[in-house]
């Protein structure tokens, strides 16, 4: 475990030590002086945290947006993508073309086994 991660570690049981005193003095077991107290901040502070805390509960009981959320929308990378479409569709007809080009160059199949009926074998 690094002293990072012990750190961190602190700071969430420090956090939740402080929730569980705000919910016994909303609960009403507790004054809001003695967990400003054991604390060790003032009731003014105390009451800041305690503010602060509460708003957190409400704003992540909020109903959100349902389904996975859009992702920011980058023009210039929607500009790219319809850039590469057209291009590959370019290079398609190109291509096309080229193999069109060909076929007409080459010579038609010889008809040597094929007779002036046009039935094999011959007369």
């Amino acid at each position: 475990m690094t002293k990072a991660d012990k750190v961190e570690g602190l700071a969430e049981a420090v956090a939740r030590r402080r929730a569980e005193l705000i919910i016994q003095v909303q609960a009403g077991r507790l004054t809001a002086a003695a967990a400003a107290a054991q604390m060790g901040v003032s009731r003014k502070t105390y009451y800041k945290w305690e503010q602060r805390g509460l708003s957190a509960i409400l704003a992540s009981l909020r109903e959100g947006k349902r389904g996975r959320p859009v992702p920011p929308r980058d023009p210039e990378k929607e500009n790219l993508q319809r850039e590469v479409t057209t291009l590959r569709e370019q290079v398609r007809v190109q291509d096309q073309l080229q193999r069109v080009r060909t076929l007409m160059r080459e010579p038609e199949p010889a008809e040597s086994s094929l007779s002036a009926t046009g039935k094999k074998g011959g007369a």
